[in-house]
């Protein structure tokens, strides 16, 4: 018999990031193993219907005036009543992001469903060293009956503020049958580099463009920067001053379908970012059997290594580059590609997570059924 899940987060698809593919990755999976999943989201754009299904997935949006924090605590407090309605029948109560799970917490106390909270994002980790937020997520982690985190470091972070007997992480997960590798050569005679970064400071894409003229002194490389974000303008004027406007192209934009397609037009994939939980599109990148190059900073290091890759100190450009002219002078960066493919399989599949996901909700569930026979 299947299991009534109602699941909470801030944005959701058609929205475009890390955050919506982890957990749309798991809403699908779930449906399609015979779950009731409902996700309860913000009406992040004004287009957006308030209901829908998606992929097996009932969808209703609630207001939210903005994408800033005052417009996340309205949202928040707008969607307590629509989230009780659906945890009157639920077996168990899933928010991910801080911003959801105040009332996954009023639910839990009400209807007595478990609550699971996983901790996302750079969010999280700007805001912890701050009292007044590390009061507000005291209460949610001891709100919750299983504590994930998409990183060691927001576990460790988390940790420190109260410690949760249960916690785990939880690395963002890839459906591996779409994101796989290119068959054939790569067309053109320049080496391909792609940067899938959203173009926001903490993703440090500035740096990448500043490192480009130190590439390309040794290298003939062209790259693709796939996002948008508030800096595109300023990143296309820097890379016209330092002369790479030639070699360089800022894709906007591009939905999660693109993204395969995309990445298996390039042999390299740069991450360099300047904070960053577990980064679901370098992840996407090695599925997708391309070697990355990525800044040492929060949950980078536990996915990345030299048998996959290269990490390089952040907001450095010169060690940025050299990073990356090693990696594309190397004879055997299709191994490490090869190599990347096989890691994000064994460990970092869709299925794997959503079985994970599963052992936990059946757990707390019998859990709460054995309390309330005793």
């Amino acid at each position: 018999m299947g299991l009534n899940i109602v699941l909470q987060c801030l944005y959701y698809p058609p929205e475009v990031g890390g955050l919506e593919s982890h957990v749309a990755g798991l809403g699908e999976g779930l449906a399609r193993r015979g779950h009731e999943v409902r996700m309860l989201t913000s009406r992040s754009r004004p287009d957006l219907p308030r209901r829908e299904a998606l992929a097996g997935v009932q969808v209703r949006r609630v207001w939210m005036p903005s994408r800033s924090p005052l417009g996340w605590l309205a949202h928040t407090v707008a969607s307590i009543f629509a989230h009780a309605n659906w945890a009157r029948s639920a077996d168990i109560l899933h928010a991910h992001t801080f911003a959801s799970a105040v009332p996954g917490m009023i639910s839990r106390k009400r209807y007595g469903a478990p609550l699971v909270v996983t901790l996302h994002t750079s969010h999280f980790l700007m805001r912890a060293p701050k009292p007044g937020w590390r009061a507000v997520f005291r209460r949610i982690i001891e709100s919750a009956d299983y504590l994930l985190a998409t990183s060691e470091e927001i576990r460790q972070v988390a940790l420190a503020i109260s410690r949760h007997p249960r916690s785990e992480v939880m690395t963002n997960a890839v459906d591996t049958d779409r994101f796989a590798p290119r068959t054939g050569p790569l067309e053109g005679d320049r080496r391909q580099i792609i940067v899938p970064r959203r173009l926001f400071p903490k993703n440090g894409v500035e740096y990448f463009v500043r490192a480009l003229p130190l590439i390309a002194a040794d290298l003939d490389v062209e790259a693709r920067v796939v996002g948008d974000g508030p800096e595109r303008e300023r990143l296309t004027s820097l890379a016209a001053e330092l002369g790479v406007s030639d070699r360089i192209r800022f894709l906007g934009a591009r939905s999660n379908e693109e993204m395969p397609g995309l990445l298996r037009e390039a042999e390299l994939a740069v991450i360099p970012s300047l904070i960053e939980a577990t980064s679901i599109a370098a992840l996407e990148a090695m599925s997708c059997g391309l070697p990355v190059a990525a800044s040492a900073v929060g949950g980078l290091p536990e996915i990345i290594d030299e048998r996959v890759g290269s990490l390089f100190e952040p907001a450095n450009p010169q060690a940025l580059a050299d990073a990356v002219a090693s990696l594309l002078r190397r004879p055997d960066l299709r191994d490490l590609g090869a190599e990347g493919r096989r890691r994000v399989v064994a460990n970092w599949s869709l299925d794997r997570m959503v079985e994970r996901h599963l052992e936990i909700y059946n757990e707390l569930i019998d859990e709460a059924k054995a309390k309330e026979q005793g």
